[in-house]
């Protein structure tokens, strides 16, 4: 099968951000979200110094990978783990710093344009969903058992669904005469729930419903929220952190992750603020940087992306509280 065309958002502009961190011998990456390795390869190119630790929990991404990568030889490790395993993944490397770690989140080029994987909407396909598709629970799984409730929930906070409990119990009254097995039968269904006005405007209205039900069968953002503190104690000082986001609630969870470490945690009234309570990061970017209309033109796949980066400038203190919790509840219950 040959591969999918694979166009890395943003390429540029990450390795002008990653590249000051790896210009001494024996540096490293961590390309958390390595997919078809399209940002890996231009870091590789162009900081001769530098190493990549690739991780995807996709085996078939890392399978592409691997070829495409090949000429690097050992400059590149692949690693089969979700993104969130950055600490094990390190620890096994016998490392106790990197010097950058990206993100690039969502789905992949490979995994939406592969009919057989479920994620596009603009083909009939097994709703399967899984960037791991050897473990987990499928789209069609989750349409099929959770309450209408659930279902709904799911729609309006990942997908930003307006009409989601709508649709989520047009879903439970449909698979109960037959279970969901193809992305068409949602689409009609998903069409059909919307009202007409709502229809012409903004694409296709399955789209917010399959981007939904892809963020809860992988569990994307519990595992992102585990994985930016990870990221953050990861880097060494003057190492980076880059993160390329597609969705507004991914976008919000790398902002406040990096505000609780470009903020001092002294308390106001101190006329000094003591080391151990000076901010250990500092924001490389201006708010969340968006691609241009020439790269949106050329690849629309970028116009969502919103790309935030930090870099450390302290050693590590203990990370407050967050004043987030999960949404979902207890920190590991969501699954992979």
């Amino acid at each position: 099968m040959p591969a999918p065309a694979h166009v890395p958002v943003l390429l540029d502009r990450v390795v002008a951000l990653v590249a000051p961190a790896l210009e001494h011998p024996g540096s490293v990456l961590v390309d958390a979200t390595l997919g078809l390795g399209g940002h890996t390869e231009a870091v590789l190119d162009r900081c001769p110094q530098a190493r990549v630790i690739g991780i995807d929990r996709d085996p078939h991404a890392l399978e592409q990978s691997r070829e495409r990568l090949a000429a690097f030889g050992e400059r590149v490790t692949f690693v089969h783990a979700v993104y969130d395993e950055i600490g094990d993944v390190l620890a096994d490397q016998g490392l106790d710093h990197v010097d950058g770690v990206l993100f690039d989140l969502g789905v992949s080029s490979m995994q939406l344009d592969l009919r057989e994987r479920g994620f596009s909407y603009a083909e009939d396909a097994p709703l399967d969903m899984r960037m791991d598709d050897t473990s987990g629970l499928t789209a069609a799984e989750v349409l099929n058992t959770y309450p209408a409730a659930e279902l709904a929930r799911i729609l309006r906070d990942y997908g930003e669904e307006r009409f989601a409990r709508r649709i989520a119990d047009r879903i439970v009254a449909a698979r109960a005469d037959e279970p969901f097995t193809r992305s068409e039968r949602l689409v009609e269904l998903v069409r059909a729930a919307i009202p007409a006005a709502t229809r012409r405007t903004g694409g296709n209205p399955a789209k917010r419903t399959f981007q939904a039900l892809r963020i809860e069968v992988n569990d994307e953002l519990s595992v992102l929220r585990r994985a930016l503190p990870a990221a953050v104690d990861a880097v060494g000082v003057g190492g980076r952190v880059v993160v390329m986001s597609y969705h507004s609630l991914e976008d919000r969870l790398t902002k406040q992750a990096f505000a609780e470490h470009t903020r001092t945690t002294a308390p106001p009234d101190l006329p000094v603020v003591p080391e151990e309570h000076q901010p250990t990061l500092r924001l490389l970017t201006r708010g969340a940087e968006q691609a241009s209309p020439e790269e949106v033109a050329r690849n629309p796949r970028a116009r969502p992306v919103r790309l935030r980066a930090a870099e450390r400038v302290r050693p590590g203190r203990p990370r407050p509280t967050s004043k987030h919790p999960h949404p979902r509840g207890p920190e590991g219950t969501g699954r992979r």
